[in-house]
């Protein structure tokens, strides 16, 4: 449970649908406020109106605060002072108390005006008392009672009950409501049966509104918590770093200052690279060497390079002999094996004289 030390208790939320959003209870009323500009007298009388009573300089108009009470505004008009009320009007202390206000500016607004339209003749039919909620789509439900108009909230959780039926001028025949059943959780608005229309559409315009009222959580009844939407009005405050966050803080801010000192740093100044882009490479030169001695035979030993050179093309070995005889192994054969003809080394005279076929056959057995 949250208690005036923590953050979240003090935190404001902007609540969608405003009919839902419920009392203020202590804090900024605004429901009062227009009569207070008109400096209209405040008596604390604590009649059957209210514990405050503000009463209009001519006592035509008298609105009753109870503030403790299931009716928290009782609002009444006379044609005369001392006759008979003409109509009334009644909110719980569930109803929104800027829905209030917008009834109460209305009123006041048609008294300041003198034209007493505060007691003009209803309506024959309903539709000036519901046309706000229409434009707004709000649609009529069809399981009312007969002799009974609603019109029901897309979310339905709000409406307006007419009862059509009702002649007597203290019959509650117009009802504004919102919230589920229950003590704590539905709003009403009642209006007797000769109460102005456009005071009934202005409270209703009001309910349609989309614009989201701004209200403490823990203000917000329990019942109505789930059916209303919260977003706070201000962001909340950043989370505080754990002593992990701050280690892998530490971690990346050092990884990201190597990198930095890394990428900036002088080039080196030893011995340069060696460029391999201007230095051809082995294949290169042996494909080069191949072309040339396809060329010219003659200078295929001095052309290719000695690092890779055939053994049969190296220079002559004073300690190996000149003349090619065959192996042991092969001397024994019969004489249709033939050996391979001798290679000389073209840059060189060779001792065997030219008359020695190279395809003698070998010595029989």
């Amino acid at each position: 449970m949250l208690t005036p030390e923590d953050d979240a208790y003090w935190r404001r939320y902007h609540v969608t649908p405003r009919y839902l959003a419920g009392s203020l209870g202590a804090d900024d009323d605004p429901s009062l406020q227009p009569f207070v500009d008109l400096d209209w007298p405040r008596h604390p009388i604590d009649d059957d109106l209210g514990k405050d009573v503000f009463v209009s300089p001519d006592g035509r108009l008298r609105i009753g605060f109870f503030g403790d009470d299931y009716i928290l505004w009782n609002i009444a008009a006379y044609e005369d002072p001392f006759g008979p009320r003409r109509w009334a009007a009644t909110f719980n202390q569930n109803t929104p108390p800027e829905i209030v206000a917008a009834f109460t500016t209305a009123l006041a607004r048609d008294y300041e005006d003198g034209n007493n339209r505060f007691l003009a003749r209803p309506p024959m039919r309903w539709h000036e008392q519901t046309r706000p909620l229409t434009e707004a789509g709000w649609t009529r439900g069809w399981g009312a009672e007969t002799g009974t108009v609603e019109i029901i909230a897309p979310d339905k959780q709000a409406g307006i009950l007419i009862d059509i039926r009702c002649q007597d001028p203290e019959d509650e025949q117009c009802l504004l409501w919102s919230g589920p059943p229950g003590w704590g959780t539905r709003a009403e608005a009642t209006f007797t049966t000769r109460a102005p229309a456009h005071l009934v559409a202005a409270t209703a315009a009001a309910m349609a509104d989309p614009a989201p009222l701004v209200r403490y959580e823990r203000s917000i009844p329990r019942g109505l918590r789930d059916l209303v939407q919260l977003t706070p009005v201000e962001p909340p405050p950043p989370a505080k770093p754990t002593p992990l966050d701050v280690r892998r803080t530490a971690v990346t801010q050092a990884v990201e200052r190597a990198f930095r000192s890394s990428s900036t740093s002088p080039p080196c100044r030893g011995r340069p690279r060696p460029d391999h882009a201007a230095e051809p490479s082995a294949f290169s030169r042996l494909s080069s060497a191949a072309s040339s001695a396809a060329k010219h035979p003659r200078q295929l030993r001095s052309a290719w390079p000695a690092s890779v050179a055939h053994p049969s093309l190296a220079p002559p070995n004073p300690s190996r002999p000149a003349t090619w005889a065959p192996p042991a192994t092969l001397r024994n054969r019969p004489s249709h094996h033939v050996q391979p003809p001798w290679r000389p080394d073209w840059n060189r005279p060779h001792p065997v004289s030219a008359e020695t076929s190279r395809t003698a056959p070998l010595a029989s057995r």
